[in-house]
């Protein structure tokens, strides 16, 4: 008795091996949503299983203690990788922009502030030029004034707008058609459970880095901090193929992703605890205190890794660090609340905007010709961009003007005042002491003013037109700009006004002769945060981001309250943001933890099957064949099938996935001897009493999940809601005194929200 018991025991473990090795159970196919109960049960019991383990041998504890470190690890690689990626793109995204207007003449790698550095025949006027940086003017045709001059560069820029962009399109096309906008709708709907094969892969990765640095440099209205999120989402799903337990469980995989989106933010703005911040707020759909700090050290790792490569060659990792000395004044809160609520104004316009000129594309012909609507957006672009100062600059530059606080060594026609000598703000300090006239607006701030007037509206226009075309296209660095305009336009006529009415009382008090009470460079930051606040309702993290950019401790409250001002009014016109919006406009099947569930429905109003529709399709315990059932998942879509007692008694047994299923009959008609098609299939504990000449059973209760999540009829569908949130389920069966009814998927619930909110349920395009 005791050998035919070992022998059961070793059969039994046998069992369980090829069980636990048959390839592709446990997975999902693409369009489909994750099971996070089931995948936390797994890491739970491989948890206990190296627990156990551990405490038998040496090697199994020192496998246990690798186990356990292996997260840090892949913290430190991906952050390791997405900074080394983040710094090549900065690099050469600054070179290929500045190749638009000239070449090197030392070395044609250089770009131009690095070709003039070294110079010795710069002027303080003039220090742009040098005579190592020659124009494509000077270059082709020898030219180095005149209308030819103009002519030529003129032609070369738009040359070259037109060759970064089709290269881009072309690549995007051609190899990888997600590498295309900014990714960070897609990540937000893949970190809730979506799966979307090749989303984040490696040739998705690849073209997306080449081909962000060719938008960037096209002169697009588009930025390239959201494509690092998507960047660094990639570099994390790679290297998760290399460590078993991020490999085989989707649920550990999105928590290193939501470090990865961290890691994104930290390497665009430099702000290793706004990107931590981002992730939690706005794209995390499961956060656990554990992925938190990790997450803080994977954007640690990445901020040093850029610090050490130094991208702008100035010691910081952005090109629009800025640091203010001037303090505000209480009084400046009103301005500051203004530019908020332009913010908000903005955000809504822009979303509503761009979602209508998105689904013109989608619904139109226009869709079916990607290459020529970026060729053209492009040519108008670079077109009406160069003759102004303000747009002909990368966005990134034209942030860092108007963020400047004019000091001793601008020659920006920003920090063209009557008191200083030669246009320069080199005076400024010298001649303060004289009274505030010496900030009084001189001939070039007025020129500055009407232009960055224009530019505003060129830079609305098309960032509204550009954002979602088929190249990679970030939205803060534009949204920025626009803000960063306003705040700069509104921070002069304040100081203007402030200088020329300084008698009066209200500004008396805080504006005495010889001080600069107003410092315009901070109503640019300000404006800046509203915007980007308006358009993505980020709230804490872009507090957090700004003040990491700035430096300064005293600005976050005109930073909290343009922030909390935008969000407000952008929410009281719609309260979608620019992501939210686009997952809807896709279809994607994300579950809105923000969105308030009102309606007075029950589960019987939304399960399937309806009145009037065929029972639904249901696997029983025993009595089906491998034919009836392979039959029956040949004439279904289903993502899985209920298991019940009988056709007769659908009492409810579990609930099989129909990967599992389809992958565990393969499995049996290949391995096990003597399978055919009136084989039963059972999901039985004991076998049932069988004919010694019937075909042997396949047995699939290990692939059963005995414990499905199961609601009654009169269950509200406010409570359905909030437990498919929660928990992430994909699927919940609906019963009443333990018979199957009906049931209710992740897919039936938003198009019952459409249905509710007066939209169309058949905009939820995927399974």
């Amino acid at each position: 008795i005791d050998f035919a018991h070992n022998i059961y025991s070793i059969t039994y473990m046998l069992m369980d091996l090829l069980d636990d090795t048959v390839p592709g159970i446990g997975t999902y196919e693409d369009f489909n949503t994750i099971d996070w109960v089931r995948e936390k049960s797994k890491d739970r019991d491989r948890h206990r299983e190296i627990a156990n383990k551990s405490k038998q041998s040496t090697v199994a504890l020192l496998f246990s203690i690798s186990d356990a470190f292996s997260g840090w690890l892949l913290m430190l690689l991906i952050g390791l990788m997405s900074g080394a990626l983040a710094g090549g793109i900065d690099i050469a995204a600054h070179w290929m922009t500045d190749l638009k207007e000239g070449v090197c003449l030392n070395g044609f790698w250089f770009n131009h502030e690095h070709c003039c550095w070294a110079s010795n025949e710069t002027t303080f006027q003039e220090r742009d030029k040098c005579p190592q940086w020659k124009s494509w003017a000077e270059l082709m045709v020898g030219v180095s004034e005149g209308p030819g001059l103009y002519v030529v560069n003129y032609f070369m820029y738009v040359c070259w707008a037109l060759l970064f962009a089709f290269l881009a399109v072309i690549l995007v096309r051609a190899f990888a058609p997600y590498a295309c906008g900014s990714g960070i709708p897609e990540i937000k709907t893949i970190l809730s459970g979506f799966i979307i094969r090749g989303y984040l892969g490696k040739w998705t990765l690849i073209i997306k880095t080449i081909t962000l640095v060719l938008a960037v440099s096209s002169g697009l209205s588009l930025g390239k901090e959201g494509p690092l999120v998507h960047v660094a989402c990639c570099c994390a799903n790679i290297l998760c193929h290399f460590f078993t337990k991020y490999r085989r469980n989707e649920a550990k995989k999105r928590e290193v992703l939501s470090a990865a989106s961290a890691v994104g933010v930290s390497v665009a703005f430099g702000a290793p605890i706004g990107g931590v911040l981002f992730s939690l707020e706005e794209v995390s759909y499961y956060f656990p205190l554990k992925t938190l700090w990790r997450s803080f050290f994977a954007a640690l790792v990445a901020a040093f890794t850029l610090r050490s490569i130094n991208p702008f060659g100035n010691s910081r990792l952005v090109l629009f660090y800025v640091e203010f000395h001037t303090p505000w004044h209480l009084l400046e809160l009103i301005p500051f609340v203004l530019l908020g609520i332009f913010g908000g104004l903005w955000g809504a316009f822009f979303i509503r905007a761009n979602i209508a000129w998105c689904r013109l594309r989608k619904n139109t012909s226009l869709g079916h010709y990607p290459v020529l609507e970026v060729v053209v957006v492009t040519l108008l672009t670079a077109l009406l961009a160069f003759p102004i100062e303000y747009t002909k600059m990368s966005s990134s530059e034209l942030i860092s003007e108007l963020f400047n606080d004019c000091g001793l060594l601008d020659s920006s026609k920003l920090c063209d005042y009557s008191g200083n000598s030669g246009g320069t703000s080199g005076s400024v300090n010298a001649t303060a002491a004289n009274g505030l006239g010496a900030r009084l607006a001189g001939p070039g701030l007025y020129t500055a003013m009407w232009q960055l007037a224009l530019a505003l509206v060129l830079k609305m226009v098309f960032t509204v037109v550009t954002f979602g075309m088929k190249v990679p296209s970030g939205l803060f660095i534009p949204s920025m700009a626009v803000g960063a305009i306003a705040g700069r336009l509104l921070g002069v006529c304040m100081e203007q006004l402030a200088i020329r009415h300084h008698e009066r009382d209200i500004f008396r008090g805080w504006c005495s002769p010889g001080a600069d009470c107003i410092t315009p460079g901070l109503y640019a930051m300000v404006g800046a945060a509203a915007c980007l606040g308006g358009v993505t309702r980020m709230t804490v993290s872009l507090v957090v981001i700004m003040f990491e950019l700035t430096g300064g401790l005293e600005y976050i409250v005109p930073l909290m309250a343009a922030a909390m001002t935008s969000k407000w009014v952008a929410d009281a016109l719609g309260r979608e943001s620019i992501y939210e919006a686009h997952i809807r406009l896709n279809g994607y099947p994300f579950l809105e933890a923000k969105e308030e569930f009102r309606h007075k429905t029950l589960a019987t109003d939304v399960m399937r099957p309806r009145r009037g529709d065929p029972p639904v399709s249901v696997l029983t315990e025993s009595g089906m064949t491998v034919e009836e059932v392979e039959r029956l998942i040949a004439d279904t879509t289903y993502s899985g099938f209920p298991v019940v007692i009988s056709q007769q008694s659908p009492r409810l047994v579990g609930f099989v996935l129909r990967r599992d299923l389809v992958i565990s009959l393969e499995n049996a008609r290949r391995h096990q001897e003597g399978v055919v098609s009136m084989s039963p299939i059972l999901f039985t504990e004991c076998d049932p009493p069988m004919s010694p000449s019937a075909p042997p059973a396949v047995k699939l209760r290990s692939i059963l999940d005995l414990s499905p999540f199961t609601v009654t009829v009169h269950t509200a569908m406010e409570i359905v809601v909030d437990i498919f949130r929660k928990l992430g389920l994909r699927q919940c069966l609906v019963i009443q005194n333990g018979r199957l009814l009906g049931i209710i998927t992740k897919k039936d619930i938003l198009k019952h929200m459409a249905q509710m909110a007066n939209r169309d349920p058949d905009s939820i395009l995927f399974n």
